[in-house]
């Protein structure tokens, strides 16, 4: 995969002077989003050490060490940032990676990530008006989007037509390996439901 990713020299200098410091030799540094693709997505950097790198990790070389790329995390890391900034007290590292929420998709981009971009940029923002939102669970083997609502879509009363006319139809259209959806919200507790 194709990705751009940017490690300030800044960056670059602060991080190689913390592997220098560590304890363990050969380590080095694993950029990965956590939660990637939602609204909780958090882009964060940890050590690596020897013998933890995994066999599908993309590999950055940079002068005076490597940075291992999450697999899953690759399409999340796309136009990331990573940089140092000195100030009167001290200084302060920063990663920006403004598709960590939701990454750019393709007809080529696997259908997850293209279920996630249609529920994150026209489905959820039309159910966010009544207090709600719909998350992916999981694709099932026969092509079926497994959907969860929550907010003020859990025990709503109009969920099913939601379901049918709003979400399954959007999906479907624009999805075309997709031959369903499934909720499996549990809408007896209607505490928070949009009546």
């Amino acid at each position: 995969m194709d990705i751009k990713i940017d490690i300030t020299q800044p960056a670059q200098d602060y991080l190689a002077g913390l592997l220098d410091n560590h304890d363990v030799k050969g380590v080095s540094i694993r950029l990965f989003v956590t939660q990637p693709g939602t609204k909780y997505a958090e882009t964060c950097l940890s050590y690596s050490k020897p013998g933890e790198e995994k066999a599908d990790d993309e590999i950055i070389q940079l002068e005076k060490f490597k940075v291992y790329l999450e697999k899953m995390s690759m399409p999340y890391l796309d136009e990331a940032q990573v940089d140092y900034q000195t100030a009167n007290l001290g200084g302060q590292l920063t990663i920006k990676a403004p598709n960590a929420k939701m990454p750019k998709v393709s007809a080529d981009s696997p259908i997850e990530q293209q279920i996630q971009y249609l529920l994150h940029t026209q489905i959820n923002p039309g159910l966010a008006s009544h207090g709600g939102d719909v998350t992916l669970e999981e694709i099932t083997e026969d092509m079926v989007a497994v959907l969860k609502f929550g907010g003020g879509c859990q025990g709503c009363s109009s969920v099913d037509l939601t379901l049918k006319e709003g979400v399954e139809k959007t999906l479907l259209e624009h999805v075309p390996a997709l031959k369903g959806v499934r909720d499996v919200t549990d809408h007896t507790d209607t505490e928070n439901a949009y009546m």
